[in-house]
């Protein structure tokens, strides 16, 4: 009976605390070994440890006093090891807001908030702009033209502003079109498949830009003059906030405006005088009102008290005299607009200011809250255009490019590449669906979107280099021809946008992320910083429960093999709930092992960062994933899904390990080794078995999978050069389809011999074995084939050229 009720005891204990109720699981599990060990012979030590064991314990926790009294001490420490939060730090924490993120770092994810959570999709209006205007500025575009003359015509630009293109995100009631977050999306992303350049023009405007800040922060007055003008095109903004000094670190920016009195339209007004330098800025050259972030000081106390207001930002017309404007950067030789401003003793009225005078030195939330939205839709729409683009070009040449006599999609070492191309284009495009629902849900998601730039852009890297290598020759020779040179060429300035991926994600999305994100972190720091005892007791032993909660939660469902791990559905998808739920566990326990150890240090310690980060973003792309497979219907997605998220269980559990293996603390790492995986290295990678399920999918001859896949990639008409003559060959070649089993058939059966396509149909048909009609149809599948396959050749002078 003694031994039983020990062993209730340890059970007691490890099912409370997987329940969060860590200690209620320790206080009943004490009482029940103490009434264990007092029905043995020999009490002993055993009972005396035990009891003074508990005692302690029921002091600790059960009485206010004592508890207060170990809390202030904790209190103590954490207040010397952690530096206080900065102000633009502060500001940081406090833009946007958080959603699933929260539940991943948590260690206990609730699947059903995901899973019931509404995807309101595309609206009509929304449809009909697309399969409309978008489909007919696509018809316009010449990727090759506009490359050469290095500018969009001047259609183009019209078409742009008539349409309305640059007010997506503007209200209906300023005459913009008020397009959800979703909508905005899937027009960037379809552009994006014909013609980077015009992707970023229409993209710029409507993510981090005036007119965001307008319609949050702006005076009616600026509203109501400035946005209808934004929205119809007569304004073509940009927004000036990088400078030499201060790229990613924005916060310590070298822009200042002084406060003073100054001339203005011939009266002497309140106002500012500016000196600046801007460079890198996105439409700058074209634009007639700039967007300008600076430093704000008020030496001589006109505006108050305060000499030192902060960052603040405010609106200039392109004619405000001394402002420097209409230079161009050369960004790897995509022709976008995109130059410098700069300009010194530049005086601006006070109500150039957005938001007027109210909003000096408020600048730097304008900033993040509006990038936390922006920043989740743009580049990362831009990368769905690529990654998709990619899978549906390359699904359409290696069906047709053959070597060997085989098509190149029968070789595995190409089918390898062409799988993860697949299910890129499917893991990418279901975080971005499922980030734009959170975002048109009224969230800002400021640690997803860091999250979303950064893995979708370097997805987009990794298929279009991917596509790169399977296309070899064809890929590099430049010229209307080429369907991925212009997007490969474009790939850094999409990684060093909007938050340069290095920084990304070696300092912002898990420093972000574990403020933001843990539970109880940043309540204890602001009870620090408050000096408020209390509240830093309830946050510290509510933090304490949850560590020993997920101590005991990962190492059930690692031990177990995820047997004991959640999932809230059944079937085949059961297991990849399972293990995201165990490696959540196991992140949120290395992670609160990280800041207990390393406290402020661990902000330095980028190498552990990034690593953390790898899990975060993987757990977040591996949910996004198993959302979308439910939110399709399951329509034969298996093979995508089962790829993507094995690798990304792989991605995860090889952050978690290289966290452990560089963990500064060994002794600590070795034990938290065996808690959080037991049996080693699990997760392989995905499988060859893996990888031929993805190709035959995308493979099939009706194409109708792929289509899916690809919705948001522009198909031209079949006689321009690049996936338009791409599909017509395909196409083609399905017509052909039966001819060429003909034709093989009187091969192996010896009538025929082996040769080239063309010649054998040739000798088929002068000896009856194929009609006129079948001959016609080989024909022009081969000459469309070979077509295709052609690369640009230019005379010297037109070589010279060319740009």
């Amino acid at each position: 009976m003694s031994g039983l009720l020990i062993l209730l005891g340890i059970i007691a204990f490890i099912v409370l605390a997987y329940r969060g109720r860590a200690f209620s699981g320790i206080v009943t599990a004490l009482v029940l070994i103490m009434l264990g060990a007092s029905g043995l012979n020999e009490v002993g030590i055993l009972f005396s440890l035990v009891a003074l064991v508990f005692i302690a314990i029921t002091i600790v926790l059960l009485l206010p006093p004592s508890r207060h009294v170990l809390s202030k001490k904790v209190m103590q420490l954490m207040s010397k090891a952690i530096p206080p939060i900065s102000e633009t730090e502060e500001i940081a924490l406090q833009a946007g807001n958080l959603w699933f993120d929260e539940q991943l770092f948590s260690g206990n994810p609730d699947w059903r908030e995901l899973l019931d959570f509404p995807m309101t999709g595309l609206s009509e209006e929304e449809q009909a702009f697309l399969k409309g205007p978008v489909q007919e500025l696509c018809s316009m575009l010449d990727d090759e033209a506009i490359a050469q003359s290095r500018e969009l015509p001047d259609a183009v630009w019209q078409f742009i502003k008539q349409e309305r293109f640059l007010g997506m995100v503007i209200e209906k009631k300023y005459g913009g079109l008020g397009f959800s977050a979703s909508g905005h999306a899937a027009v960037i992303s379809q552009i994006a498949t014909v013609s980077i350049p015009v992707a970023i023009i229409v993209m710029v405007p409507n993510s981090l830009g005036p007119g965001e800040l307008l319609h949050y922060y702006g005076t009616p007055e600026q509203k109501d003059h400035y946005l209808p003008r934004l929205a119809e095109g007569r304004e073509i903004p940009c927004f000036a906030l990088t400078e030499p000094h201060a790229g990613s670190d924005a916060a310590n920016s070298r822009s200042v405006g002084i406060v003073c009195k100054g001339m203005h339209e011939g009266q002497e007004v309140l106002g500012i005088r500016l000196s600046f330098n801007k460079r890198y800025i996105t439409l700058a050259p074209v634009a007639s009102l700039v967007g300008l972030a600076f430093n704000l000081r008020d030496p001589d106390g006109l505006l108050g008290e305060a000499k030192d207001i902060g960052i603040t930002c405010a609106l200039l017309p392109r004619q405000t005299p001394g402002m420097q404007i209409g230079e161009h950067h050369d960004p790897m030789g995509i022709p976008f607009p995109n130059g410098p401003v700069y300009g010194e003793n530049v005086f601006i009225p006070m109500d150039y200011v957005i938001g007027g005078q109210e909003q000096v030195g408020n600048g730097w939330r304008m900033l993040m809250e509006c990038l936390s939205v922006g920043r989740s839709i743009s580049l990362p729409s831009l990368s769905i255009g690529g990654a998709q683009f990619a899978a549906r070009s390359m699904s359409a040449y290696t069906a047709l490019r053959e070597q060997f006599g085989l098509a190149l999609v029968n070789f595995e070492g190409v089918r390898a590449p062409l799988a993860r191309i697949y299910a890129n284009a499917y893991w990418m495009t279901a975080t971005r669906n499922v980030t734009c629902a959170a975002v048109d849900a009224g969230n800002k998601p400021s640690v997803l979107s860091a999250i979303v730039k950064y893995y979708l852009t370097e997805g987009m890297r990794e298929s279009i280099n991917d596509a790169m290598d399977i296309q070899g020759g064809a890929a590099i020779c430049r010229g209307p021809r080429n369907i991925l040179s212009r997007t490969y060429t474009a790939l850094p300035i999409a990684i060093t946008v909007e938050g340069a991926n290095i920084l990304t994600r070696s300092l912002i999305i898990f420093g972000q992320g574990a403020m933001r994100c843990h539970p109880f972190l940043l309540k204890e720091l602001r009870a620090i910083a408050d000096k408020d005892t209390e509240a830093f007791d309830q946050a510290f032993f509510a933090h304490l429960n949850h560590v020993i909660s997920n101590y005991v939660r990962a190492f059930v469902q690692a031990v177990s093999f995820e047997k004991l791990a959640p999932s809230p559905v059944s079937g085949k998808a059961a297991v990849h709930y399972r293990r995201l739920s165990r490696l959540s566990a196991g992140f949120a326990l290395l992670a609160d092992m990280g800041l207990l150890t390393l406290a402020g240090a661990l902000k330095r310690k980028e190498y552990l960062s990034g690593r953390y980060a790898d899990a975060l973003a993987w757990l977040y792309i591996g949910s996004a994933t198993l959302k979308r497979y439910q939110e399709e219907g399951q329509n034969g997605d298996w093979p995508l899904v089962d790829y993507s998220l094995t690798h990304a269980e792989q991605q995860i559990e090889q952050a978690l390990f290289g966290i452990l293996q560089n963990f500064p603390n060994r002794i600590l790492a070795w034990k938290l080794r065996i808690f959080l995986l037991p049996w080693g290295h699990r997760f392989k990678g995905v499988s060859d078995r893996q990888r031929e399920a993805v190709v035959k999918l995308m493979q099939n001859s009706e194409r109708d999978f792929c289509a899916r896949l690809c919705s948001d990639v522009y198909v031209p008409s079949g006689n321009l050069p690049g996936l338009g003559k791409l599909e017509a060959a395909l196409a083609k070649a399905a017509d052909a389809a039966n001819v060429r089993d003909k034709l093989k058939s009187l091969i192996r059966a010896g009538t025929m011999k082996k040769g080239i396509w063309l010649q054998v149909a040739e000798e088929a048909r002068d000896q009856g074995h194929i009609d006129n009609a079948e001959f016609k149809l080989i024909s022009e599948a081969e000459q469309a084939a070979d077509d295709i396959i052609q690369v640009d050749r230019f005379g010297h002078e037109e070589f010279l050229k060319r740009k």
